[in-house]
């Protein structure tokens, strides 16, 4: 059957070519829009990583059966569309649950310490702890989480590790350990002096963070995204860094990306990478292989491991 990859995005698909050719399968790679749109039309399988697939997309796609994301979040395709169509979605929400909570910890450190001060005052000759005044002990403070999924719950055991007291709002989660204090919205933002964001992007989420929920989190607040960038308006964090309203933010996704870079210039405690708290080359690694395989599967009329729709 023919297997199309939307969008390479990876050094190398011998991966996803060597298992697809063992199933019998052949792999063809999109390299123009019009080549995209020729192959959708009759692809028994699609493998994607940021290709938009709305309704007017699916709808002309007659064969598919399934359409595997490689990363966790789903929200460059129409679920309800494909479900209609019959085409199962599947992601790998697994495969870079160490990576993110890595670097989403790294990010918070970082700004707790202040090691930005700290390295600048250094290099211009300062001494002492002026630079980086006030910071407080982790375990008078609070992590917050705006969703509790694996990465999220990897996040909240080793902030609990230093002492941290920890609290989470999701509404998807219903299994919460004892160590963890599930509350709502408003309490998660007035009690966060870390806000750790979790949460997938959907109608609701869009947008969560902007400059009326920034107002009610407690003063000099840490907030750090790993998550996805829309959940952030961006130009209401960065207000709220120039006016010392927060105490830092670390960013890995935004709004629209690439990140026009002048808006980054002389925001004070402000934390970027450039959305690569996924990657290692074992994470990348695991997910073309696991992707992939959704795709074997389905094909072969076997169980998806990582359902979405019903397909």
């Amino acid at each position: 059957m023919k297997v199309l990859l939307t969008d390479q995005v990876f050094p190398s698909v011998e991966t996803e070519r060597a298992l697809l050719s063992e199933a019998g399968h052949e792999l063809v790679i999109a390299s123009t829009p019009e080549d995209l749109r020729h192959h959708l039309a009759d692809a028994d399988a699609v493998l994607t990583t940021y290709q938009p697939l709305p309704e007017e997309v699916l709808s002309t796609m007659k064969n598919a059966k399934i359409i595997a994301r490689y990363g966790i979040g789903v929200d460059n395709i129409d679920l309800a569309s494909a479900a209609s169509r019959g085409i199962m979605v599947t992601n790998v929400p697994d495969y870079c649950v160490e990576e993110v909570a890595e670097h989403a910890i790294a990010m918070a450190l970082s700004l707790h310490r202040r090691l930005h001060d700290a390295d600048a005052s250094t290099r211009a000759g300062e001494w002492g702890v002026a630079s980086v005044r006030p910071i407080h002990r982790l375990s008078t403070l609070t992590a917050g989480f705006l969703g509790f999924g694996r990465i999220g719950r990897r996040v909240a055991s080793t902030m609990a590790t230093f002492g941290c007291r920890i609290v989470a709002h999701d509404p998807y989660a219903t299994d919460l350990p004892s160590t963890v204090n599930g509350v709502e919205m408003d309490e998660l933002l007035g009690q966060s002096d870390l806000l750790f964001l979790h949460a997938p992007l959907t109608a609701e989420t869009r947008g969560i963070i902007n400059a009326d929920t920034i107002a009610r989190l407690p003063e000099r607040a840490i907030v750090v995204n790993v998550a996805r960038g829309p959940l952030v308006v961006l130009e209401d964090l960065i207000a709220a860094l120039r006016a010392d309203r927060l105490g830092g933010a670390g960013l890995d996704t935004f709004p629209t990306e690439p990140v026009d870079p002048g808006l980054l210039i002389d925001v004070p405690n402000l934390l970027v990478s450039p959305h690569t708290a996924y990657y290692s080359e074992e994470a990348i690694t695991e997910s073309q292989r696991k992707a992939t395989n959704q795709v074997i599967k389905v094909l072969s009329g076997e169980k998806a491991d990582y359902p979405l729709t019903a397909g």
